[in-house]
């Protein structure tokens, strides 16, 4: 199925209970009814557990389905969850770079847990923002970059020798800069640094 990034943005909206962890604080009928009426939206989905196996499988059958251009899922952490549903997007012939994740776990429910209507309020906030985001992307593709194995640290102090020092046994080779005629930093005020007691020059 191939999504061109010139068409309109049809974008789906999938948000996840989390349990109770989103649900019991974020009144999540109420998120779904905002979602509905945001710009470019054309479906808007709920899951007890979005990353389970059928909550995957609604986002790729939604994808191919109605059609979705763009996805937006609201749940927890982008960093546990973004290579799940980026996986999904593949799996529904969708570019897995048009996807956008708003967080309402940790950022609203978790953080604002006594206050219901105004974790609703910044779920709303939060989720516009990230469906006006997603409006604006465009199909990326992984690339192979060649990097030079050499690096330049920047001042002798402990930090930039330690830095070096790691480096040079990593197998990287490292040139030191320090402006100073010796190497030390404020090292080189002490008389001895722990634990060895050694001059530290």
């Amino acid at each position: 199925m191939d999504h061109n990034d010139t068409q309109p943005p049809a974008i789906g909206v999938f948000l996840c209970h989390c349990g109770t962890n989103i649900a019991g604080v974020v009144d999540i009928d109420a998120l779904k009814e905002f979602a509905a009426h945001l710009p470019g939206v054309v479906h808007v989905a709920e899951n007890l557990y979005t990353c389970s196996e059928p909550g995957q499988q609604e986002i790729t059958r939604a994808i191919q389905g109605k059609g979705l251009n763009r996805i937006v899922v609201a749940a927890c952490s982008p960093k546990l969850h973004e290579p799940t549903f980026r996986k999904c997007a593949v799996e529904a012939g969708l570019n897995p770079f048009l996807l956008e994740m708003v967080n309402i776990r940790e950022q609203v429910s978790w953080v604002h847990s006594s206050e219901p209507q105004l974790s609703l309020y910044k779920a709303r906030d939060l989720l516009a923002a990230a469906v006006a985001r997603a409006r604006l992307l465009e199909p990326l593709d992984y690339i192979r970059v060649p990097v030079t194995r050499r690096a330049l640290v920047v001042g002798g102090g402990i930090a930039g020798l330690t830095a070096a020092l790691d480096l040079a046994d990593a197998g990287v080779d490292t040139v030191l800069v320090e402006r100073a005629p010796s190497d030390g930093g404020r090292m080189a005020r002490l008389s001895k640094v722990f634990p060895t007691m050694d001059c530290p020059i």
